[in-house]
Order: structure tokens, then sequence, then C-alpha cells
């Protein structure tokens, strides 16, 4: 089995899973099988009781699981069905491993972090790499390197890292801009110096930020962090996530990966990106909880649709708690009324409902 492994460094929420989810994506695009795992550090169980406004959406797999939204992500860009078991928690794996010491599975010995929970994030990934029979596994390690509740997941990486023979490592972090447009590259640098004192060497830096890296900084980051120039990778922004995957092949990803994980060569295929026509219907989705990663993968299910009929959407967030969301509902073509814990917002998402029935 080859892997992909992505881990973030210098802040959360730059785009590690949409990241490894185009990684994926381009090693598809050259016909090879991809499965994907994402490790969360939290000591949850699973993303199902947490707060969406801490977290974001809680996203239902095929099998009922309820997990992060980068395994959406993950399913929409690979185009593969996943199970619960290609989340891997912390709480998930201190549950096993005190489960086997209560059942005497380890023979009287001493139950430590290493081996025995690094040895249990071992075989859990392992065994879902092997079920899924893929060429490739890519697997995203949450959270941002000198996190304290990531460390055992790295150090398991770590030691995969010396067990495996194909296992690269890509490294995203921010290379943000000063007042002059200039890219400064310390906080990559300081984040690699981080991962290097776990025991960990990137063989890919992608470095996010607004606008793509110059060559100098490019430059920069190859010496500093001891990667080939054609290993930094910026991953700048762009207006959809969708465009990820080719904006990463145009820098060279994927022929990088390929390299790097000796796999066959074979011709890239083109991905069919989704178009944007002009937008001619808008939808009102109603919810309690107004922030943009909360219904998340309710919007790309209409972005989707809305491309494949060829049109374009203009999805409206609309808070089942504002007195005036009725003057909202009135000037949309339809209305979702989206899912929600407790009696808050129930209300009005029964209002919303009494008008789209009536009107």
């Amino acid at each position: 089995m080859r892997y992909v492994v992505v881990t973030g460094g210098v802040m959360s929420g730059l785009g590690k899973g949409i990241t490894a989810a185009s990684a994926g994506r381009l090693l598809i695009n050259r016909g090879h099988n991809v499965t994907a795992i994402k490790i969360d550090p939290y000591i949850n169980i699973d993303a199902g009781t947490m707060n969406p406004f801490q977290h974001g959406e809680v996203f239902v797999l095929k099998d009922g699981a309820e997990v992060d939204l980068d395994l959406g992500n993950y399913e929409r860009f690979l185009d593969v069905e996943l199970t619960g078991d290609h989340n891997i928690t912390t709480g998930k794996i201190y549950k096993s491993v005190i489960e086997k010491e209560r059942r005497g599975d380890y023979l009287g010995k001493t139950v430590q972090i290493i081996p025995h929970i690094t040895d249990e994030i071992k075989n859990s990934i392992r065994t879902v790499a092997d079920q899924a029979r893929a060429d490739v596994c890519v697997v995203e390690v949450g959270g941002t390197v000198g996190d304290i509740e990531s460390m055992p997941f790295l150090e398991a990486v770590r030691q995969m890292h010396g067990e495996e023979d194909y296992l690269v490592l890509l490294h995203v972090t921010l290379v943000p801009e000063d007042m002059t447009g200039d890219h400064k590259t310390k906080p990559t640098q300081h984040s690699v110096k981080s991962l290097r004192e776990l025991g960990l060497s990137p063989d890919v830096i992608v470095g996010r930020g607004k606008t793509a890296l110059g060559k100098d900084a490019r430059a920069k980051i190859s010496l500093f962090c001891d990667v080939p120039l054609n290993a930094v990778i910026s991953a700048y922004d762009v207006p959809d996530i969708y465009q990820v995957p080719s904006m990463l092949e145009l820098e060279g990803l994927g022929d990088y990966l390929v390299e790097k994980l000796s796999l066959e060569r074979r011709a890239v295929s083109a991905w069919d990106v989704m178009k944007n026509p002009p937008t001619s219907r808008s939808i009102a989705i109603v919810g309690k909880y107004m922030f943009e990663d909360a219904y998340f993968s309710i919007k790309e299910a209409i972005k989707h649709a809305a491309s494949a009929l060829g049109g374009g959407i203009d999805v409206k967030l609309v808070d089942a708690e504002d007195p005036h969301a009725l003057e909202t509902l009135a000037a949309v073509h339809g209305i979702l009324v989206a899912h929600g814990f407790g009696p808050r917002g129930s209300e009005g998402k029964i209002e919303a409902i009494r008008f789209a029935r009536e009107k």
C-alpha cells in the first residue's frame, strides 16, 4: 500500500481537507484507485454530538456514521463512498485500547501511548486501506503540528514512515504577505522545524496564500525546509474549491506524487470541473446555524445538481429565528428547511414550511 499523509502547520482552517482531496483526485485522474482517511484528534468518538458552531457541519456517511465535513469533500472529489471506519478519532482509538486492556488482550503488560496507542492507530489506518483495495490511501491528520492532542498520531506516522516502502508526507502551511505584498516564509520554516522535532520531514510543502508564490519565496522555502524546488507547491485562493485540483496539477503536484510513490506513469485525464453558468434560480436554506460551514454538503449538493442541469444557482442562508425571514422566502424559487438539534429555531422552520406549502 502507498500512503500520502497530509499535515498542517501555522494555523487551522488552511484547507488541508481540500488539499488532501485534490491530491487524491490528481492520482485518480491518472487511473489509480484512491481511498481516504480523516484523523480527528479530539476525544469525542465522532462528530455527532458536537456543536456545529465549534466544528462545522456533521456529514453523514452511507452506514449512518456522523463524521467531519472533510469526508464529504473526499466523497465529492474522489467519487467514492466511505464508512465510519474512514474517520479515526482519539476517542475511538482509546476506547478500543481500553476495551482490549479490560479483556486481557495485552496479557498483563503496562498499556502505554507507545506502543499500544500508536499500534492501534497504525492498525486502524492499514485495515481501512487494505479493505478499500486501493492503490493509494490519503490520510489527513487533523489539527496543527504542535498541538498536544495530535502527537500520538504524528508519532504513529513517524513509525509508519520507517515501516512502509512508500509514504509521502505533504505539509500544508500558511505563507502570508506583508504590507508590500511580499510573501513571508518564516511561519513555514517554524512549522517545518516543529515537524522535524517530532522526527518527520516533509516531502512536499503546499504553501497557502492569497496569491501565487513567487520564485524567491519558493527558493527560500526549498532551501530552509530542505525540499526540492519542484516540491514547493503554491496553493493560492481560487473562486471555487473545485478548481483546486486543476491548480495543483499545473503546479506539478500530480507528477511529483507519482514519482515519489513509484506509481505507473499514465496519461492524465481531465477532470470535468463544475461549470458556473449565470445564475437563473435561487434557493433558500432555512436553518438555525448562521455560518458558512453549517450546511456545507447541502449547499454543495444543490450546486452539483444545478451544474448538472446546466443552470446557475444562488443559495441563500436564512435564519429560522429572523422575524423578517418570510420577506426573503418570498423572493426565492425554492425553500429547503435544514436539520437542527434542539427546540431553538423550530417555530421559524415550521413557519417556513407553512409558507412554502401555501405560497
